[in-house]
């Protein structure tokens, strides 16, 4: 599509109206908000239900590979999103991706609401993954659509659409975490479904006023024979795949560690294969070559960073489920409301990490230097978690602060790298794969957490401060070493600051 049609597009769309932005940016701060609201709510709690003895009401699956299958879970989820972008550019268009995304999420929902055991749970997490991967790099897209390239208050227009994503994500441990532990598992995923049919319902009632053509557009389209070619080999990769799992999970040949180990191997393997393909790319000049090398230590920096900073909803929501008195000043706590310490903290302290970069303006420090000491912070954020252990063992119930503690300084590593990693990652991109590189940067997370399925069996109460130490001390060790390398990442950076 031209600019000149694009512009056409953005400039049909409502203008002012929700704080002063494109009436549009309601519409998609509600279908985040409570698209976020749903799939944390169900974070919250999904650890407890498959370690839970099925007399509890619970799955009583093993703790190791409840675990390992939270860490799959998530690496799927950021590993789907490619195939959102690409259904997206080629077949419908962000704004229809982002409502099929969410009817898909709300049945993923409504499956774990049944009382279906494990197959329901499997069924649910295919759903959420697909319907995630279709509706979370869309939405931010359709964002981006609603302003020209030359309106000033797109960077604030995002600001308000990531404040929506938080607020789902504080709400929900509270409200969706409290029903299913208090009550039932299974009404607090049923709310979790409500909160995103509550999203498609803002999405569908209010698009057509307010977004009105952003969206619409397919980039790419493909051409109609390609679409017959493409469809089939949909259809025959999709029968394959059924016919494999027919045969080789009855027959014990696929088990839920095999399939964890096979994630784990494609979290490493997808991003080698992109990092590959555009360096030896004939569209990839010289320097954008040179600019792929700098990028490299940044993207396993931001892996091991992701690492610790997802083991939240894993091994500090086990830590604070068992290991925590949840007794505290008179307050009888949920372990699910830990869950909400991440997206508050961002809420509180990002508007103050904006500001205070703006104050230092050329004096703040270099892009490898922020990665480094976001290593720091999320390395110290495990080392802390050693003290209550090394003063009273293993045995006796510790303060909920050191958790509180823990969350605060993943939190501020996050605020170095996280946004900071976005930017240098459209800074950094070949011009040819500009879109794809993008893909990369939340491929990091699902390379994180797809080691991390591998990682998180090996927590126990007796190797915890061997595993809080260990890789703590990795992250930090690792922080310094890219500190070191900076000015030499920087000069591979060929004039990007």
């Amino acid at each position: 599509m031209s600019t000149h049609n694009k512009e056409e597009i953005v400039r049909s769309v409502p203008q002012k109206g929700f704080f002063g932005h494109p009436k549009g940016l309601f519409t998609l701060f509600f279908t985040e908000f409570w698209e976020r609201f749903s799939y944390y709510g169900m974070r919250a709690l999904l650890l407890y239900y498959m370690y839970t003895e099925v007399a509890s009401g619970g799955l009583g699956i093993d703790d190791g590979t409840a675990k390992s299958i939270m860490a799959i879970y998530g690496s799927l989820v950021y590993m789907s999103g490619i195939i959102g972008g690409w259904i997206a550019d080629r077949l419908l268009g962000t704004q229809q991706t982002v409502f099929y995304g969410g009817v898909l999420i709300m049945a993923g929902h409504i499956v774990l609401a049944l009382p279906a055991g494990t197959t329901g749970l499997f069924i649910s997490m295919f759903l959420i993954v697909v319907g995630t991967g279709l509706l979370k790099p869309n939405v931010s897209s359709v964002v981006g659509d609603l302003y020209s390239p030359r309106d000033v208050r797109r960077d604030s227009g995002f600001s308000i659409f990531y404040m929506g994503i938080n607020m789902g994500a504080l709400i929900a441990p509270l409200v969706v975490g409290t029903l299913g532990q208090e009550y039932n598992y299974h009404l607090g995923f049923g709310v979790a479904a409500i909160g995103m049919l509550l999203g498609l319902i803002v999405f569908v009632v209010t698009k057509k006023k307010y977004l009105g053509l952003a969206g619409t557009y397919v980039p790419n389209p493909l051409e109609q024979d390609e679409k017959k070619k493409v469809y089939s080999r949909i259809g025959i990769g999709a029968l394959i795949v059924v016919i494999l799992g027919a045969i080789t999970i009855p027959t014990g040949i696929l088990t839920i560690n095999g399939f964890t180990y096979l994630v784990s191997i494609l979290g490493i393997l997808i991003p080698t294969i992109y990092f590959i393909v555009m360096y030896r790319s004939p569209k990839t000049t010289a320097d954008e070559k040179s600019r792929l090398v700098a990028y490299i230590p940044l993207f396993i920096a931001a892996i091991m960073f992701w690492a610790i900073q997802e083991q939240g909803s894993i091994i500090l929501a086990e830590y604070a489920d068992k290991r925590t008195e949840l007794s505290f000043l008179g307050l009888e706590l949920q372990s699910s409301w830990f869950q909400s310490l991440n997206p508050l903290f961002i809420v509180i302290l990002a508007p103050i990490f904006a500001g205070f970069w703006m104050k230092l303006g050329e004096r703040q420090p270099s892009t490898p230097k922020k990665f480094s000491i976001g290593l720091l912070f999320a390395g110290l954020s495990f080392l802390v978690m050693i003290i209550p252990a090394t003063i009273n063992g293993t045995d006796s119930l510790v303060s909920p602060i050191w958790l509180v503690l823990s969350f605060l300084l993943v939190v501020i590593g996050e605020l170095c790298l996280s946004p900071v990693g976005l930017s240098a990652t459209t800074k950094l991109a070949p011009q040819a794969f500009s879109a794809q590189t993008m893909s990369l940067w939340f491929l990091s997370n699902a390379s994180a957490q797809a080691i991390n399925a591998q990682i998180v069996k090996l927590y126990t109460p007796e190797t915890e401060v061997i595993y809080f130490g260990v890789i703590g001390g990795v992250a930090i060790l690792l922080g310094f070493m890219l500190y070191l390398l900076s000015k030499k990442i920087q000069h591979f950076m060929k004039g990007v600051r």
